[in-house]
């Protein structure tokens, strides 16, 4: 599985892109919100991606971010919803911007997204609300956070403890608990599980 692709933008004719890694052309397709965040053509860029395979062809979509590739894959789990039409909701919002929607039970926004109808923005909305917390982190998987050098380590164990199955409410109570000046992600997780024990 290709996880995310480094390389030089070689052309951009939405939603499809060329990106050069390594002498090798890889053909992506992204959303438009990915679009917008792209540099220039010639220029470095870091995209995270998803191989989606079909009887036809494999396909490997791009995004700016973990956030918008794990809303991509949780949209693909939604009954009704491929990948053309997670395709066109991520073009539509980003994934803030849709965790928003569902928490929100905003049938109208979501229903204004091309090929999204009354009923399956209700699916979306229904299907969705347990997958996502209010700040789309539940969608990223949980080495991603450990890619940016500026995470805040208390968020990344609320995240780390979320992933082995703490629900976001009780990972943040947990970490509140023990959290501390200077302490590196990994003491907050081992004092959080040590004082649940207790």
């Amino acid at each position: 599985m290709i996880g995310r692709l480094r390389g030089e933008l070689v052309a951009k004719h939405p939603p499809h892109l060329l990106l050069e890694v390594g002498g090798v052309g890889y053909e992506l397709e992204a959303p438009m919100t990915t679009f917008y965040s792209l540099p220039g053509i010639g220029e470095t860029v870091m995209l995270y991606t998803h191989l989606h395979v079909r009887d036809d062809a494999h396909i490997l979509y791009a995004f700016g971010d973990a956030a918008a590739r794990g809303l991509f894959r949780a949209l693909l789990k939604v009954n009704g919803v491929g990948a053309k039409m997670a395709l066109a909701i991520l073009s539509g919002m980003d994934a803030d911007g849709f965790a928003r929607c569902v928490h929100a039970g905003d049938t109208a926004a979501l229903n204004r997204l091309p090929g999204v109808g009354r009923k399956t923005a209700e699916r979306l909305i229904m299907e969705m609300r347990d997958r996502l917390d209010s700040k789309t982190e539940m969608m990223a998987p949980a080495y991603a956070a450990a890619e940016d050098a500026r995470a805040d380590p208390a968020d990344d164990a609320v995240r780390a403890l979320v992933a082995l199955g703490y629900k976001p409410q009780e990972a943040s109570r947990m970490i509140n608990r023990v959290e501390g000046c200077g302490q590196t992600r990994e003491e907050i997780i081992r004092l959080a599980l040590k004082a649940s024990l207790a």
